[in-house]
C-alpha cells in the first residue's frame, strides 16, 4: 500500500481530514493502519501533543466501550495502588514527551507539552495509551488495554477505495 492509499485509508477510517502528514506504524492483520505517528507541529502551527494516534475503527469501539465503564478512573486507581504500575507509567510519559520533543522543528512556539495525550501524569485517554503500546512503546496502560481488546479480528477491510466499507462490521 503506497502513502497516498494510506493517507485515504486514514482519513476514511477517522471520518475527517489529516492535519498533518501521518505515517501508518503499526497494522492489522489485513495490512491497514492502526496507528499512525503524527508530528508534533500541525500543518498550520498548531502544536499537537499526541505522537501516536489510534484510526482503527474496531479498536476504537472497543476502547471507547472500556472508558465507558470506567476505565479511565480504574487505571488511575491502579497507578496508585500498584507501585510499580505507577512508576512505569510514570517512565511512559516522559519517554513519550522526550521521543516527541526531539521532533519540534528549532525555533517552533508554542511547543507540545506533557506525555501521553498530553498529560503528564496519570490516564488522560486510554485510546492514546493503547496507541502508544501498539506503536512498539512500553506503557502499562496500553498494554493491558491491549489484552482486553485484541485481537483486532476483523473479516473485511474497513476501508475500501478510500471510503468505509459498508459490509465492515467489527467484532464487538
Amino acid at each position: 500500500m503506497n502513502r497516498l492509499d494510506d493517507r485515504q485509508v486514514i482519513e476514511a477510517q477517522i471520518g475527517r481530514p489529516l492535519r498533518a502528514d501521518s505515517k501508518a506504524v503499526s497494522r492489522c492483520h489485513l495490512d491497514l493502519p492502526v496507528v499512525v505517528a503524527v508530528p508534533p507541529i500541525l500543518d498550520d502551527g498548531t502544536p499537537f501533543p499526541t505522537l501516536y494516534w489510534l484510526t482503527c475503527p474496531l479498536a476504537t469501539t472497543r476502547i471507547g466501550r472500556l472508558e465507558g465503564a470506567g476505565g479511565v478512573k480504574r487505571m488511575e486507581q491502579k497507578a496508585v495502588a500498584d507501585p510499580e504500575f505507577g512508576r512505569e507509567l510514570e517512565e511512559a510519559h516522559t519517554a513519550y514527551a522526550a521521543k516527541r520533543d526531539v521532533m519540534v522543528p528549532e525555533g517552533v512556539f508554542p511547543i507540545p507539552s506533557g506525555g501521553v495525550g498530553g498529560s503528564s501524569v496519570g490516564v488522560k485517554c486510554l485510546h492514546a495509551h493503547y496507541a502508544h503500546a501498539r506503536a512498539g512503546e512500553s506503557n502499562p496502560v496500553g498494554e493491558l488495554v491491549a489484552s482486553w481488546i485484541e485481537p483486532l479480528d476483523c473479516q473485511t477491510q474497513c476501508v475500501v477505495d478510500g471510503a468505509m466499507n459498508p459490509a465492515w462490521v467489527g467484532t464487538p
